[in-house]
């Protein structure tokens, strides 16, 4: 399956085009914040061929190129998703670990204006929100009993 888009976009950033980045890149279009696992799934359903390495490999090289962005919210496994440029941020449910984009806060990128700046010149702002989705928050008693104040230190 030949993508015009998907080969400029990698002679846009100076990688050959090959079957292996263009499945990556196929299969994060259709996948947003897949992990590595899901990315190999996608692409080996088309190329049973492609070896883990490879798409490991793509994977890199289509981040180094800023063609893929990779985020790696505490407690996770690292994600990818082909929105990029935008400084978009993300919702992570703290239950289930789904995780949906959510466009800036207040203003143009980078977003959010540091309290003091420290002399550097900022061009990006990556904040994650966490709570719980919709049907985590619907779901009785997902995350666990915390302890009441009287409790805590005395086990």
């Amino acid at each position: 399956m030949r993508s015009p888009e998907l080969e400029q976009a990698l002679r846009g950033v100076a990688l050959r085009v090959t079957r292996p980045r263009l499945a990556v890149l196929a299969a994060l279009r259709g996948h947003a914040h897949a992990t590595t696992d899901e990315v190999l799934r996608a692409v080996r359903d088309q190329h049973p061929e492609v070896s883990h390495q490879a798409v490991y490999d793509v994977l890199r090289a289509l981040t180094a190129t800023g063609l893929v962005r990779r985020i790696e919210p505490q407690g996770s496994v690292a994600r990818y998703e082909v929105r990029v440029g935008d400084n978009h941020h993300h919702l992570v449910c703290r239950a289930c670990g789904a995780i949906a984009d959510v466009d800036c806060s207040v203003g143009a990128a980078p977003c959010l204006t540091p309290s003091e700046d420290h002399g550097f010149v900022v061009d990006e702002a990556e904040v994650i929100y966490w709570g719980l989705c919709r049907a985590c928050s619907a779901a009785p008693s997902v995350l666990p009993t915390l302890d009441s104040p009287a409790e805590r230190g005395t086990r």
